[in-house]
Formats: C-alpha cells, sequence, structure tokens
C-alpha cells in the first residue's frame, strides 16, 4: 500500500485508536504517544494486502499500549494522594481540558478501576468489553491463548463491576443521597446540603482533627469546588461512596454512612497504601 494512502487510512482510523488507547492507558499524553509510535510501527511495516486495516491497527496500538502498562508497572506508580491533588488539577498535559472531557465520556470510576488491573487483564476487558474485539485476536496481543485471554477479561469483569455488600433496597437509598450531595456540592447549594447531611454529620480524615456538624460540613464543602468537580460515585468496599479523581487519577475516597436517606458521616482516606488495598468497583 503506498505510504500516502497509508495515511489518509491511518488518519481516518485515528479516533478509534485514540479512544481505544485512552482508555487502557488513561492519559491522554500517553494515548497519543501510542497512536504516534502505532503509525511509525504501521508505515514501517507497510499494510500491504491487509484486508482489514483497523484490525490491523487496533492490534498495533494494544501491543504497545500494554508495553507501556506493563512498564508502569514496573516503576510502581502509586495513586496520587490528597497532597498530590492541586498539581494533578493544574497540570499541563497537551489539553487538560480536552482529557477531562474525555474522562468524563469514559467515566472517573471507570478509569480508578481500570487502573488497578493487570497490564494484560485491562487490555482483554477493554478490547473485548468495550470495543468488541474477538478473543482470538486478542489472545495474539497478550500472548496467551483464547481460552486464557477470556478468563483474563472475566477476572477483570469481575473487578470493575464488584459486588455490593448490602440489599438492593439499601444501595438505592445510599445512591439518591450521596448523589444528592454531590448535586449540591457542585451547584452551591447551602441548603440541599444541609438537607441532605444529618444534624450532627461528621467527617472523618487521616492527620486531621474530627468535623461535627451539617453546616460546618457543608460550609467546608463549598469553599472547595475543585474537588466537588471531580468527585463522583463509586462503589467501595461494597458500599455507595465518593472516589475524588482529577483526569482520572484516584486522590482520595470518601466512605459514606447513611441513615434515614440522610448522611451522617464521611471517612477521608487519602493515603496510597490505604487506597491501593481498599476495593474499589463502578457503580452500576
Amino acid at each position: 500500500m503506498d505510504e500516502q494512502v497509508l495515511a489518509e487510512r491511518f488518519d481516518a482510523c485515528r479516533g478509534h485508536l485514540r479512544a481505544v488507547a485512552y482508555r487502557m492507558l488513561g492519559s491522554l499524553d500517553e494515548a497519543d504517544d501510542a497512536i504516534q509510535e502505532t503509525w511509525l510501527r504501521a508505515s514501517r511495516a507497510g499494510a500491504g494486502d491487509v484486508a482489514n486495516l483497523p484490525g490491523w491497527l487496533t492490534t498495533i496500538a494494544g501491543r504497545i499500549c500494554l508495553d507501556m502498562l506493563r512498564a508502569r508497572r514496573r516503576r510502581d506508580e502509586a495513586p496520587a494522594g490528597l497532597d498530590g491533588l492541586a498539581a494533578l488539577e493544574e497540570a499541563g498535559g497537551r489539553d487538560p481540558e480536552e482529557e477531562a472531557v474525555l474522562a468524563d465520556s469514559v467515566g472517573l470510576a471507570m478509569l480508578v478501576v481500570l487502573d488497578r488491573l493487570a497490564p494484560a487483564e485491562r487490555v482483554a476487558f477493554v478490547l473485548h468489553d468495550l470495543f468488541a474485539v474477538p478473543f482470538a485476536e486478542i489472545a495474539g496481543i497478550v500472548e496467551r491463548t483464547p481460552e486464557t485471554t477470556k478468563k483474563l477479561a472475566s477476572r477483570a469483569r469481575q473487578r470493575v463491576q464488584g459486588s455490593p455488600s448490602v440489599p438492593a433496597a439499601d444501595l438505592a437509598r445510599q445512591r439518591e443521597a450521596v448523589s444528592a450531595f454531590l448535586a449540591a456540592s457542585r451547584s452551591g447549594d447551602m441548603d440541599a446540603l444541609l438537607a441532605v447531611l444529618a444534624p450532627d454529620a461528621f467527617r472523618r480524615a487521616e492527620g486531621a482533627a474530627e468535623v461535627r456538624g451539617a453546616r460546618r460540613i457543608a460550609g467546608e464543602t463549598l469553599a472547595n469546588p475543585v474537588r466537588a468537580r471531580n468527585a463522583r460515585l463509586a462503589l467501595v468496599d461494597g458500599a455507595v461512596g465518593v472516589i475524588v479523581a482529577p483526569r482520572g487519577r484516584l486522590a482520595a475516597v470518601l466512605q459514606v454512612e447513611v441513615e434515614h436517606d440522610r448522611i451522617t458521616g464521611f471517612t477521608v482516606i487519602t493515603d496510597p497504601s490505604r487506597l491501593n488495598r481498599l476495593p474499589l468497583a463502578v457503580l452500576r
């Protein structure tokens, strides 16, 4: 295939490849680097008589992303922690606003949970469950048999979906209360916050004095609008909670206690080692 023709067809596939790479890597910068490397490898190899060019390019991108994920794992990158929250929020990158839109389109909770998967699990899950790539094709990328690849995706799926530890009715009440709290936090509605908080609600955080009282918690919450924008619902240790994940990077988790449709307390976890051990899943 002529290189100019290949370049034109590659550009037509770029949006798809970028979407795949972003979900695998969780970073717009890294996804763009992976796509650039995909083009370099494809142009060197030449498409020849490739019948399914998008599939071929997806395979190349998948291998590159897997290598990048493995390199990241070897570096043992830890969650940011609350001390790194401001840096994440203000970090440069090629287009922070675009990355924020992408993160919302994928789901911040999804990005956080995907980041906890082993590299091969993440690749298998993303390609099969999110992009419907057959296991036979994914097997060549992760260097496993199709049957083992299917098991990788299944394990990943179980971790992504999690398992509630409370009855469905209780989960629904928790979700309604925490959703109302987040909505009021983002809109700056003091009255709505006070309506969803129990009068004697508490907030406990590592290395800080306990805060008690709905009005004080509401006031401090409204003083931090940036964190409210980066907060999303998630399944935290089997119950409805909140993750704070600017640009998809986990900085804090709030375990939430709900009684009689009102929030009675928050436990804020920011220590990276505790965050790593905490069971998190996407709230369906």
